[in-house]
């Protein structure tokens, strides 16, 4: 086969799936903010599927100029004229790829999303009654972890620092009472350093 006739067959191929992902990133973009805010957020995020919708564009651009270039080189006049028309069919599909359009649908999505869970919150009935009580469950569940967590902390520091005090303490004991014995060698100071870290951390976990 023909160097030019692989380079095209090449770019065709090429066209036809950055075109047929970027036409599923346009679609995911106008479909953006249909569902509840909740399912929304665990969705990837506008941004990041525009900045894959511009990408494709960018690669359907290049690969028009690519074949803008082959298709003069082609063997054979039907070749080069059927690669124009080709290239002329690109453009036109490159035209209706609407990105503008499609962040506007899915602004305006979100926006009946958001007043539509706003009017069930708001509203009577048990659908918003269980709403409002699952968003309180959420706050409270959200607002204990951090509570939990933030005493952790500083129980965790109230140790370490209660550990450190003692090992200081027994270091300084080991060194005036028994400096010439063998039992307060650093070993034998280390193992009583750690067995009291032990009985510590034991019976503070214990309280």
């Amino acid at each position: 086969m023909d160097k030019v006739v692989e380079e095209v067959e090449k770019t065709k191929k090429e066209w036809d799936e950055a075109n047929a992902k970027t036409q599923e990133h346009i679609k995911e973009i106008q479909e953006y903010g249909k569902s509840t805010l909740e399912e929304t957020k665990n969705k990837n995020s506008l941004p990041r599927i525009n900045g894959l919708a511009q990408d494709g564009l960018v690669l359907l651009n290049s690969l028009q100029f690519n074949l803008d270039l082959l298709a003069p080189q082609l063997p054979t006049e039907e070749e080069v004229q059927s690669a124009k028309a080709l290239l002329e069919a690109w453009r036109s599909q490159c035209q209706s790829l609407r990105l503008r359009n499609a962040n506007l649908q899915a602004k305006d999505n979100m926006r009946k999303t958001a007043q539509k869970e706003r009017e069930l919150l708001l509203g009577g009935g048990e659908e918003s009654t269980i709403r409002r009580r699952n968003l309180q469950t959420k706050a409270g569940m959200t607002s204990a972890a951090e509570s939990i967590t933030e005493s952790l902390r500083r129980t965790r520091q109230l140790m370490v620092q209660e550990v450190e005090r003692s090992t200081s303490t027994l270091m300084t004991f080991g060194r005036s009472s028994y400096p010439h014995s063998k039992m307060c060698n650093s070993t034998k100071l280390a193992e009583i350093v750690w067995c009291y870290k032990i009985e510590y951390l034991r019976r503070s976990f214990a309280e």
